[in-house]
């Protein structure tokens, strides 16, 4: 179908369910009991910060709960009270990226860290990540092929968006990336989806869940139909938009084997706000990719500057609906979390 031309202010969204839910939780603290922490069970499990597998959660503050706090809270460089105070669920109710932080009860964030001190130095450890045994792409394979769902019907200006995502992890490693019309042979196959799509991990709409990605070599891409996309503009943080380049480039680097990082700067930091536009690799994400790959030779050790890739702007707006269904706007194995 083609992308048709609307006013980005005609298409509002309301916030998942969940994020209503948590609203009320400021304040609350352990040995409380309220209405609704059951679900905030459910999403610190989602992401990996409670290693139960009961679906029976009570609505008690309990002690999986405070822990699991603390460890979100390290996590995203947030006081570390166990408290649900409002630094705290401002960022849990942030759009973010759908793999966990946590999996297998093993993290790469600030929680699976430490850090030593000397009489002469303060030793610290980077904070990039891996999915459990450190999976890449084989060797022998540094040329690798994308394609489209056939049943998205994407437009060639949608389609350059991840052209150029792909083409900044290929900058600063020795792996190349081609279009391929053959979605079920290639490599890598990207769609969107709405809602549950058959693997393990459906959507919930829009401004919850943007995106998942499989580790390698797995290749599946899925992004939530759903939301609001934008690409080649920058629109105003109040609107529900997300730029498609920036939560592209941080799904690609899931398929390449990343996990998350504790550096809000970093692409792969868990979660962006609407209308932010963060394409450009930190230091942290180089040097976690070339722990897996090497560096390309040809990489001359600067990127683009992360101001310039994040200045937004309200005019201009190209804003993309969902992408197959009734309606369209113009305008990241998988071990599951919401970006």
């Amino acid at each position: 179908m083609p992308i048709m031309k609307i006013p980005v202010n005609v298409h509002k969204r309301l916030p998942p369910s969940w994020v209503q839910c948590f609203q009320k939780f400021k304040g609350c603290h352990a040995g409380q009991k309220l209405d609704g922490l059951a679900k905030l069970k459910q999403y610190f499990r989602y992401f990996g910060y409670i290693n139960i597998s009961s679906i029976n959660f009570t609505d008690n503050f309990d002690d999986d709960l405070e822990l699991a706090l603390k460890t979100y809270q390290l996590n995203f460089n947030l006081n570390t009270t166990g408290e649900l105070d409002e630094p705290t669920l401002k960022h849990i109710v942030r759009p973010r990226c759908g793999v966990a932080d946590i999996i297998n009860g093993s993290s790469s964030m600030n929680s699976g860290k430490s850090s030593s001190k000397s009489s002469f130095h303060l030793h610290t450890v980077s904070h990039y990540s891996f999915f459990p045994y450190a999976p890449r792409w084989p060797a022998n394979k540094r040329e690798l092929t994308y394609a489209f769902s056939p049943e998205n019907q994407l437009s060639d200006s949608v389609k350059v968006v991840f052209s150029r995502a792909f083409d900044r992890w290929s900058v600063v490693i020795p792996l190349n990336f081609t279009e391929t019309s053959s979605f079920y042979s290639a490599d890598i196959r990207i769609a969107f989806f709405s809602g549950d799509h058959g693997d393990g991990e459906p959507f919930d709409g829009a401004l919850g869940t943007l995106a998942h990605a499989f580790s390698p070599p797995n290749g599946r891409f899925h992004l939530d139909n759903d939301e609001n996309w934008m690409i080649d503009t920058e629109i105003t943080p109040s609107q529900s938009a997300f730029d498609l380049e920036s939560v592209a480039v941080h799904e690609i680097g899931h398929l390449l084997g990343l996990g998350h990082s504790s550096i809000e700067e970093a692409i792969m930091y868990p979660s962006i706000s609407p209308g932010m536009r963060k394409v450009a690799l930190a230091g942290d994400d180089i040097q976690g990719i070339q722990v897996l790959y090497g560096s390309n030779p040809n990489y001359n050790g600067s990127t683009a500057s992360s101001t310039q890739e994040r200045e937004t702007s309200g005019s201009g707006d190209l804003v993309l609906g969902p992408l197959w269904g009734l309606t369209l706007l113009s305008a990241i194995g998988l071990i599951s979390l919401v970006l």
